[in-house]
This record gives structure tokens, sequence and C-alpha cells, in this order.
């Protein structure tokens, strides 16, 4: 099985995430947070671009599918909500798509990009997780957002761990990892990680096969608009 069908639903995950970052473009907390945040996005797109440019047209993978044909995780559309919840979003996925391209071995294309986005993902984990630290081992208000963020965004982690067609990575050890990760991280914030049978009673994740939430519909909707009110228009 050819490594490049991994390629679609990782540019999918990276171009969602992308967009949602750039959402922040004028209302991020403080300026330096507003360089970080759209530098972080460029990267997603960057590796978006690069994982596209591997399957054909890159305006046509990215602006003229419809909703069903996106192979993105639910947890990457999720809606920025507050600070808190942007940053507990990314450090979900940062963790698990480091860990991730660091099991990605081989010479062929992918691996190529892999190589290259690993060492992007390791400033974006520690983005994410030193605020983490800050805001859950902050002021009351700050440690009560960012628990109601992790417990949140937590039932649409268990798809980080399905399997990825065209990558021969064991999933099940990548779990194992990312919750040592995340555990470490969210304790050390003086943060709860949910647990017990009630914690993944309900998980979120068929994002990969084409079903997504509502809000994503609306962010594809405005993230296509220009493309498709002037199809062919070049700059």
């Amino acid at each position: 099985m050819s490594a490049v069908a991994a390629a679609l639903p990782l540019a999918d995950d990276a171009l969602v995430l992308s967009h949602r970052l750039a959402e922040w473009l004028g209302h991020a907390p403080e300026l330096e947070e507003e360089l970080a945040l759209a530098n972080i996005s460029l990267d997603l797109l960057g590796q978006a671009r690069a994982c596209y440019a591997l399957l054909g047209d890159e305006d046509a993978l990215a602006y003229r599918r419809e909703e069903r044909e996106f192979r993105n995780l639910q947890l990457v559309e999720q809606p920025n909500g507050d600070f808190a919840h942007t940053i507990t979003r990314q450090l979900f996925f940062s963790v698990w798509q480091e860990l991730l391209f660091g099991r990605v071995t081989g010479t062929g294309p992918p691996a190529a990009v892999a190589a290259k986005a690993v060492k992007e993902t390791a400033y974006h984990r520690d983005h994410a997780e030193q605020w983490t630290l800050r805001l859950g081992d902050g002021t009351e208000e700050s440690h009560r957002r960012t628990q109601r963020a992790v417990d949140a965004l937590w039932r649409y982690t268990g798809e980080l761990f399905q399997p990825l067609e065209g990558l021969d990575i064991a999933m099940e050890p990548l779990r194992r990892d990312w919750r040592a990760r995340i555990g470490d991280i969210l304790a050390r914030a003086t943060l709860t990680m949910p647990e017990g049978p009630d914690a993944d009673a309900w998980s979120a994740g068929a994002g990969r096969q084409g079903v997504h939430t509502e809000s994503f519909g609306r962010m594809l909707a405005e993230m296509q608009h220009l493309h498709r009110s002037h199809p062919g228009a070049v700059w």
C-alpha cells in the first residue's frame, strides 16, 4: 500500500487547523501571540501544500471538494472558543502530530514531508505546552477555562489513533505515548486528565470517513468562498 494514501487526511488536518488558527488574526490577546499563531498557521499551511502536491492540484483539493470529501480529524475543525480552548485543541493535536511524524520511516515523499514537519511540530507542541502550564497553573479563572476545554475536547481525541491507510504505524503504542505526554503536561499544569469509564463513554470520530460537525460546513464555506466566487482567477 502506497504511503501517499496517508497524504490526504494529513493534509486536510493541517489545512483545517491552519484556517482555524488564522481566525485569531486581529483577535489574539497580545501582539506577540498574534505573530506566534500566524506562524503556526503558516507552518500548517505549508504542510498541507506539501501533502496535496503529492496527490494533484493543490487548489482543487483545498477549494473544490465538498464537505463529505474532507478526511480531517473532527478535533481540528472545532471552533476556536476562548483562548484556553484553542490552546487545548493545539496541545492535543501537536503532541499527536509530533509523535506520529517521528514514527514515519522510509525514503519516499511522505517521509520527506514528515522529516521537515516534525521540526515544526516540536515548536507547535512547545508553544501549546507552555501556554497550558501558564493557563492551568495561573489564575482561578484561567484554570477553570482550561479544565473546561480539556473536558470538552477529550471526546475528539479517540480518532487520533485510528489507523491511517498507507502508514505502517502501530497506533496503540502511539496512543500510550500520547496519553503519557498529555498526562504529564496536564499534571504540571494542575489540570486533570479525564479518566475512568465515563471519559470515553461517547467518543467522536468519523472525520476520517467524511462525517463532520456542524461548524465545519460554515468554516469550509468561508474558506472556499473567494475561490468559488471567482473560479480560475489568478494573482
